[in-house]
């Protein structure tokens, strides 16, 4: 879970967008990423499928004023406020952004075509309605941080005491990819999101990133009691690094909302 999910991508730098702290173009470059292409399909209005800077100038104006990110999981509805089908197709895709403002969600459907060795990652995103309503068991961005320690602690002491040791060369490799990425994106967040929120999200990655290198790894759990054990100890720690997650990519839409009630007064 360690990799940053489109819905985060197209959240960021929508809201960026949305704050005109880029342009149009930049981020529909940055959300489609290393994929093909992107489009978006039941857009209101549109016939069939449209490109991504149509559909999110479109739902500007049909009222998006800022984007959240939803990762559920079985059992776990992280993000998500209604009503079932938006609920059912997000849980199937595992991840959904949801419109702050207007009642729009997308949930991307991934694809890929072409022969072994060159294939490419084509993305539909289908526009769906949504329940305007608070997003299930998201955190603040300060209880994020302090649950991810807290996760992480309590998941190391466990992992020692079962001999899990992400080592090797698999988990070297995957280290190494993930610095890579790390430093070709200085950027962790579009333009616009706090120095928290940042913050938060780049260690929810690198727990991510511990969490799937010591599911792969053996290490010296080797009997069914030890790997169920192991199980329970990391369950707990992917739970926190996903609401932590969630909480970096909507702090823009949170931030929005806490200046709208000091201007109400509330």
């Amino acid at each position: 879970m360690h990799s940053e999910p489109r819905s985060g991508r197209l959240a960021a730098w929508g809201n960026a967008l949305l704050a005109q702290a880029v342009s149009p173009d930049e981020a529909a470059l940055a959300i489609v990423g290393e994929d093909a292409v992107h489009r978006v399909e039941g857009l209101p209005g549109e016939a069939g499928p449209v490109g991504l800077t149509l559909a999110l100038g479109r739902l500007r104006r049909l009222g998006v004023t800022g984007w959240r990110v939803a990762l559920p999981a079985p059992g776990h509805p992280l993000g998500l406020s209604g009503p079932p089908e938006f609920n059912a197709r997000a849980l199937a895709a595992q991840e959904a952004v949801v419109g702050f403002g207007a009642p729009y969600g997308l949930v991307p459907e991934v694809s890929e075509v072409g022969p072994p060795g060159d294939r490419h990652v084509t993305v539909v995103w289908h526009c769906l309605p949504v329940r305007e309503a608070p997003p299930a068991d998201v955190p603040s961005l300060g209880e994020a941080e302090r649950e991810l320690a807290e996760a992480l602690r309590d998941a190391t002491l466990v992992l020692t005491r079962l001999d899990v040791a992400a080592s090797g060369p698999a988990a070297e490799a995957a280290r190494d990819a993930y610095r890579a990425r790390a430093e070709a994106g200085s950027e962790v967040l579009a333009p616009g999101y706090p120095p928290r929120a940042v913050r938060v999200l780049e260690l929810a990655r690198r727990i991510g990133m511990l969490v799937d290198l010591a599911y792969d790894g053996h290490g010296g759990a080797v009997s069914a009691g030890e790997m169920a054990a192991r199980g329970e100890a990391l369950r707990p720690v992917e739970r926190v690094a996903r609401r932590a997650q969630v909480a970096a990519y909507n702090a823009y839409v949170e931030d929005r909302e806490r200046e709208r009630e000091k201007e109400r007064g509330l």
